[in-house]
């Protein structure tokens, strides 16, 4: 199955993504991962990615798109793969179409873990973090016994500066922009399918896992 997992921070994607390799033993493919890969390796690609962020500079990409190429091409990824963070533009999915048709492949589904914005902001902005620790609480979701003190160690807690309201405002209404031209795009393909990421974790992925099991029918 090759499939692309999107959604917004705090929808949960990154849970949902442990559970569907966990069961179906494809490989999980993020961009950092494969930069961090490529550097690694020390291939060319590799290389042209590491000297532009290193200069604080976003990787372009015709670099981005033939580290996928490479990546993609690897015997893991033969049944199947779950690419996260790529595509994240109209042209980087454009470009992936043309990297799986000379692979003989196609992409099955596209997997948007859908959550109103309202539910992500307390989402993101309920974290809590002991100073004294380092123990995370959320005040919605696992609050702590005594508001502003850690159950652990009885240190104050405090919330992030990339955690207050008007930086995860923000961060979502960019993300927002960025992803509405792509799941316009995987929409008109057909391969979309909106999975509703505001139920339990396991309810979640019941409903992604019935989607799965379908490929192996």
């Amino acid at each position: 199955m090759n499939l692309v997992l999107m959604g917004l921070p705090g929808a949960g994607k990154g849970t949902q993504a442990e559970k569907i390799v966990e069961k179906y033993g494809v490989p999980h493919i993020s961009t950092g991962d494969m930069f961090r890969a490529a550097m690694k390796d020390e291939t060319e690609l590799g290389l042209k990615a590491k000297s532009f962020m290193d200069k604080g500079e976003l990787v372009p990409d015709e670099v981005t798109i033939g580290i996928v190429n490479e990546r993609l091409a690897k015997a893991d990824c033969e049944q199947g793969f779950l690419l996260d963070g790529f595509p994240r533009t109209v042209a980087q999915a454009e470009a992936l179409e043309d990297i799986l048709a000379n692979l003989d492949r196609k992409i099955d589904y596209v997997i948007n873990v859908d959550v109103d914005k309202d539910i992500l902001m307390a989402r993101l902005t309920g974290r809590r973090i002991c100073k004294s620790c380092g123990a995370t609480y959320h005040l919605e979701f696992n609050p702590p016994s005594q508001e502003d003190k850690c159950d652990r160690c009885g240190g104050e807690l405090y919330q992030r500066a990339d955690d207050n309201a008007e930086t995860v405002q923000n961060r979502l209404d960019v993300n927002l922009k960025q992803t509405e031209p792509l799941l316009a795009f995987y929409s008109e393909k057909g391969y979309l399918k909106n999975i509703n990421g505001q139920q339990d974790i396991n309810v979640v992925f019941e409903d992604i896992d019935q989607l799965l099991e379908g490929l192996r029918k």
